[in-house]
């Protein structure tokens, strides 16, 4: 995948303004996607920034971006711990998390909605969307709004201005370690 896309795809995340962005990524072979992962975590991580695989399929992996550290602080949140308790989150590490939400996305008995939680979505959002069966909500973004529409808006907001700046940015230059921000 080309840096250009992966710019393009989680500008908000390289900047430390959002917890994390998952993007479909195609290639070859498995052993083609594990190597281009290494790489990118290899430039990445020094920055706070981790990419894994989350799903599998058909030559297509679901990459999950995020920053380890802001999803800790998400997860901490009481919040979203009761809400994955509920969902059947036996361990409330972030680390743990993340193994039991990519084992539910290889079942493919359906996708997991918590996903929200750990893209930076607000707990009372993820919530209403499992709630309300993806019905019902005020507002739609980035995700669908059914806590606080306002302050969703100024978010989705920052994630579109963010992205359109990234990608000039990169356009003239900026390498994506310039790119993304170190927290």
């Amino acid at each position: 995948m080309s840096e250009e896309v992966l710019v393009s795809q989680f500008a908000p995340t390289l900047a430390g303004l959002k917890t994390g962005s998952l993007f479909p990524m195609q290639f070859t072979c498995r052993k083609e996607m594990i190597t281009c992962l290494r790489r990118y975590n290899e430039r990445l991580l020094p920055k706070g920034l981790r990419m894994i695989p989350l799903q599998e399929k058909g030559g297509r992996t679901l990459v999950y971006a995020y920053r380890p550290g802001k999803l800790r602080e998400d997860l901490s949140d009481q919040r979203a711990r009761s809400l994955l308790a509920e969902q059947g989150y036996q361990d409330a590490n972030p680390e743990a998390c993340i193994k039991e939400l990519a084992c539910r996305m290889k079942e493919g008995s359906g996708f997991p909605h918590e996903v929200g939680l750990f893209l930076g979505y607000p707990p009372e959002d993820v919530r209403g969307f499992i709630e309300n069966h993806a019905k019902c909500s005020k507002c739609v973004g980035c995700w669908k709004v059914y806590g606080d529409v306002e302050a969703a808006k100024r978010r989705f907001a920052c994630f579109k201005k963010c992205s359109a700046i990234y990608e000039k940015l990169y356009a003239k230059g900026r390498s994506l370690e310039e790119l993304t921000v170190a927290l």
